[in-house]
């Protein structure tokens, strides 16, 4: 490819990260990967052939997303989320160090089983109405549990993160796989984050919270939404135990749940699908065309040769320096791309297992030092946003900065390290 090619790809791409990260002239995210995608085209970067090819390649994330997204809007609209957050809030028993624990719990199952978009799309909402209800004067320590546990969880099962599909592609490990490489890291990302957040709370913490709080009555399709989840979960485990990818599954389940509770309360279906974030779909599939391109750049085989040559004179060296890397930078050009290059780069050749798992941790947990660091916390200032509270980039990163860098070097220690 000619010099003057490849630098109007680097540049194309960085703008349209930049756009998605800094939404100029409050633009949604998707309109910057689209038109960074369009651009290409139009400038003959790309082929159409290739640019198809490259969104076809997100077809099981595509379908993830979908059903996940589906399953939460309903779970927000029989009121399953508020309904969590109200039984939280009731048991604190007016401790504002409970309810802390408490709502870190809900928000490290919700991300466990429904993704940390879910948590940061349809919990905060619910954590803002409980705190409010709660009459907590510094409702902030609440809603910082929602975009910090949607990232510090992400990991513990493949259908945590979209990002860990985008990075493992058609080579998903099974659950059986899984759950001995994730597990312990994951634990340590969520108890390093909860004591290290807690940390930065503290003086916030000691203010007092209502003791009388009404427990909303959860509603049949509550109760529907509840169990559509549950067997979501159950068949996303056994698919992923059995090497079956998870788009298709997820989109089925999505579906039906959201077909049961229709016709169980004779509703529109447009009073589900109008308020989710379908947005993310072409936002996502911009950027699998933009990834598309830098691979024609040279840029992943690049990548790749690094990570080959590196693991060749030491995996553990190679592993935590590509951790720490793709973790910050994941910062600065958000998670979902840093995810799908450094997927891409994994998937061109063979890398150590070690490296990969290095790589989804950074990821999927690198994000936790900045506002801007995953597409999960950028959904999570929008949902901040419309119930009237903001939380500064300033004021972000200075949470971050104490809660991150420790958090992942302590999950990458018990990734990579001998047991």
């Amino acid at each position: 490819m000619q010099l003057h090619a490849t630098a109007a790809i680097y540049v194309i791409a960085a703008l349209s990260a930049a756009g998605v990260i800094l939404r100029p002239f409050n633009l949604a995210e998707a309109v910057w990967a689209v038109v960074g995608a369009g651009l290409l085209l139009a400038l003959g970067l790309i082929s159409v052939p290739e640019a198809l090819a490259g969104v076809a390649k997100g077809t099981d994330v595509y379908l993830f997303l979908f059903g996940m997204m589906l399953l939460a809007e309903i779970a927000r609209e029989e009121g399953l989320f508020d309904w969590l957050a109200a039984v939280a809030t009731s048991h604190a028993r007016g401790s504002a160090r409970r309810l802390f624990q408490l709502t870190y719990v809900v928000g490290t199952v919700v991300t466990v089983f429904l993704s940390n978009d879910a948590t940061a799309v349809v919990l905060t909402p619910a954590v803002a109405a409980a705190v409010k209800a709660a009459k907590a004067k510094e409702p902030l320590p609440y809603l910082l549990i929602c975009a910090f546990i949607a990232n510090a969880a992400s990991f513990v099962l493949p259908i945590s993160n979209p990002a860990n599909l985008v990075i493992y592609g058609s080579r998903m490990p099974p659950l059986w796989q899984w759950l001995p490489a994730y597990l312990l890291p994951s634990l340590v990302s969520i108890v390093a984050t909860y004591l290290l957040l807690r940390f930065t709370q503290r003086r916030a913490l000691r203010q007092e919270v209502g003791l009388d709080i009404a427990r909303p009555a959860l509603s049949a399709a509550g109760k529907i939404a509840a169990v559509g989840i549950a067997a979501t979960a159950i068949v996303l485990l056994t698919s992923s135990a059995v090497g079956i990818r998870l788009g298709l599954p997820t989109a089925v389940a999505g579906a039906i749940t959201a077909i049961v509770v229709i016709i169980a309360e004779k509703k529109w279906p447009w009073h589900i699908v109008k308020d989710v974030s379908w947005g993310v779909l072409p936002l996502v599939a911009g950027l699998f065309v933009l990834v598309e391109a830098l691979a024609k750049t040279g840029l992943i085989d690049t990548i790749a040769t690094l990570l080959h040559d590196g693991a060749q004179r030491s995996v553990l060296w190679t592993a935590a320096v590509a951790g720490v890397f793709v973790a910050f930078a994941s910062n600065l050009i958000n998670n979902l791309p840093a995810g799908l290059i450094a997927g891409s780069a994994v998937q061109a050749g063979p890398i150590s297992d070690q490296v990969t798992r290095a790589i989804v941790i950074g990821v999927d947990l690198g994000p936790n030092l900045s506002a801007t660091g995953s597409l999960a916390t950028i959904l999570w200032l929008a949902a901040l946003r419309r119930d009237g509270h903001s939380v500064g980039f300033g004021a972000f990163l200075k949470i971050g900065l104490v809660v991150m860098p420790p958090a992942l070097i302590l999950a990458l220690a018990a990734a990579l390290l001998p047991r």
